[in-house]
């Protein structure tokens, strides 16, 4: 007869996680690697005190802000490749739902997160309890319901014996290839508390398999004939690349068969950004390189990528070419009509490889790729490149940052998220490990720059994380350089100062519109000055070593003194709201207005109309 131990269900959950390992090229580690957790009536009794017995086993992080500390698991993750992850804990009202947004983040960027929110109470004796959502048409209705849409698994645990069903499922999505992403375990807080015969061999210690699923041999048929027809191939390298830790297949297939490589916001790092057949980022936020080929290419290979609209000019960009989609994925394999090629990148390329055997691209396709890096490469030197200017953008500073370290191409990890930043580091920043390269650019989303960049240096404490941040963002969620500071984990975090919304505001002034409502100089005020705000004084407050800097000079010196610092520094520095680089890009849809009193607008409309001819229907 089986043996079983009696635990609370919240002893048992946490129990369960701390059995669960990984191998890794250092040994066998925790898969996870710890709960942040922020207390409330909903999970501080039931959770916390099982949190508590199995500290030593499982480390419990404090944070500041709920949604900020579920980005700080999720770029633990992203840093991790996916391989390890943290799991979130909050109690049942606003603390839920302010994992909503970091959970749309993990879905549209299928990366690992564990929510484990608490919930209602499934007995309804104190119907209804403290921060309770109630529905009128439907009793068992509660806030965490919110978080369906944007889970890849959701569950509400009303027994505790369902945990025996409903953690393997957990563990399956996080861990799965193809259906990685966020996954909910709501918890009502008297059924964390309720107690349960486990059989013991439910918390043995094992260790997870990451799966890599070979390729179809019909499916590869095709894509190979389709490659072979080609003379002017190029390969689009995406995140998938880099969870499949499949950078050195990509490198020896584009070597072998001569064909470039353009990368997504997600996939860049996947080449060294020296490498001869580098063209850079490809698309709306592209080089001059890597789009002058997508243009022309006949056939495009692309790999881990879900064809995002800004990858893809909003499908305006390799229009003439046929499309094969290598891609774990076969929901992101099957778009835009590809031909379909499912399975793990690595073992894809290494069998799409022996496929093709001798084949290459043509050889004067080839040439020209490796002209065309070369000046794009010639090119980023130029925009970096230290200058006097009385207000700076974007492209001094990344240069600034990149000089500041001695080979930060190997080194540092820029972490950065939202607005114009992510467009001039993809074009930009010069990195040369997987890894290196840490944007979230899926879902676009503000706020997640300090807390991700606390992820990442939890994941990667013996690099240095810099993260690159708008005054924006940083207004929007900025309480995990306190959390940095108390966990001693360093970051260098530069804020660039445009007064307002500035990414926005050239976008709305492109689509007709006056500026209006984005920066702090349009906006409705009560005085005649728009507000001054010292980000240096307001990061010392939570605890960061912190200076303002007006030159790209002096940013470089604060930035020398950052690097040899033992905590956290914020480094402000005031940029120019109208420049971006001008090198590199392409068109993006924003629809605009059919209709409008303003000439503005009907010339932009005119403008998109004929843009919109060229998009694949």
């Amino acid at each position: 007869m089986s043996r079983s131990v009696r635990l609370t269900m919240a002893q048992a959950l946490v129990r369960y996680l701390t059995a669960l390992r990984v191998d890794t090229p250092d040994g066998s580690v925790p898969l996870f690697g710890g709960v942040w957790a922020i207390f409330g009536h909903g999970n501080v009794a039931g959770v916390g005190e099982a949190l508590y017995r199995y500290r030593e086993q499982l480390p419990t992080y404090r944070a500041h802000n709920e949604q900020a500390m579920a980005h700080a698991a999720i770029g633990y993750a992203k840093a991790h490749m996916r391989r390890r992850m943290m799991a979130c804990t909050t109690s049942i009202g606003p603390g839920a739902t302010n994992l909503v947004t970091a959970a749309a983040l993990a879905h549209v960027n299928r990366l690992p997160v564990l929510l484990l929110p608490g919930d209602i109470f499934v007995s309804r004796s104190p119907d209804p309890v403290l921060q309770q959502v109630e529905d009128f048409h439907d009793g068992g209705v509660s806030a965490n319901d919110c978080l369906r849409p944007v889970s890849r698994y959701f569950d509400r645990i009303v027994h505790p014996g369902q945990l025996l069903t409903a953690l393997p499922r957990a563990i399956q999505v996080l861990t799965d290839p193809a259906l990685c992403g966020p996954v909910t375990l709501a918890l009502p807080q008297d059924v964390q508390t309720m107690a349960f015969d486990y059989p013991e061999a439910f918390f043995a210690a094992q260790s997870v398999v990451f799966r890599a699923p070979p390729p179809d041999t019909v499916e590869l048929a095709r894509a190979a004939s389709t490659l072979r027809e080609a003379r002017r191939p190029l390969i689009v390298a995406g995140g998938g690349v880099l969870y499949g830790l499949a950078t050195p297949a990509l490198r020896a297939f584009a070597e072998s068969h001569g064909i470039p490589i353009a990368e997504t916001q997600a996939g860049k790092g996947a080449l060294a950004w020296d490498h001869p057949l580098q063209q850079g980022a490809i698309g709306v936020t592209g080089s001059n390189a890597a789009n002058a080929l997508a243009d022309r290419a006949d056939v495009v290979l692309a790999v881990g990528t879900r064809l995002q609209d800004f990858m893809t000019g909003s499908h305006s960009l390799f229009t003439e070419a046929k499309l094969v989609s290598l891609n774990v994925n076969a929901f992101d394999a099957l778009k835009w009509r590809g031909v379909e090629l499912i399975g793990d990148a690595g073992l894809g390329l290494e069998a799409l490889s022996q496929v093709l055997g001798g084949w290459r691209s043509d050889e004067t396709w080839e040439r020209e790729a490796k002209t065309g890096a070369a000046d794009w490469r010639a090119a980023v030197e130029r925009i970096t490149a230290r200058r006097d200017v009385k207000l700076p953008y974007e492209g001094d500073v990344i240069g600034a940052i990149q000089r500041s370290a001695r080979d930060s191409a190997t080194s540092d990890i820029v972490v950065c998220a939202a607005g114009t930043l992510p467009a001039e580091l993809h074009k930009l920043w010069r990195t040369a490990t997987p890894g290196g390269y840490h944007v979230e650019y899926g879902y676009s989303c503000m706020g997640y720059e300090i807390a991700g960049g606390l992820g990442v240096k939890m994941a990667h404490p013996d690099r240095e994380v810099v993260v690159i941040v708008g005054d924006g963002s940083y207004l929007m969620l900025n309480s995990e350089i306190a959390t940095s500071v108390m966990l001693g984990h360093k970051l260098i975090i530069v804020v660039l100062d445009n007064h307002g919304y500035g990414c926005i505001n050239r976008l709305q002034q492109a689509c007709g519109g006056e500026p209006f409502n984005n920066l702090f100089a349009d906006c409705v005020q009560a005085g005649q000055d728009a507000p001054f705000i010292d980000f240096a004084a307001h990061a010392a407050a939570m605890g960061a070593l912190s200076e303002n800097v007006k030159t790209i000079a002096e940013l470089e010196a604060a930035l020398k003194r950052a690097r040899a610092a033992a905590r956290t520094s914020v480094v402000c520095i005031e940029t120019d709201p109208d420049r971006t680089t001008t090198e590199g890009g392409w068109w993006w849809e924003v629809a605009v207005p059919e209709v409008s009193e303003r000439e503005a607008v009907n010339k932009a409309r005119t403008q998109y109309v004929a843009a919109k001819r060229k998009q694949v229907p």
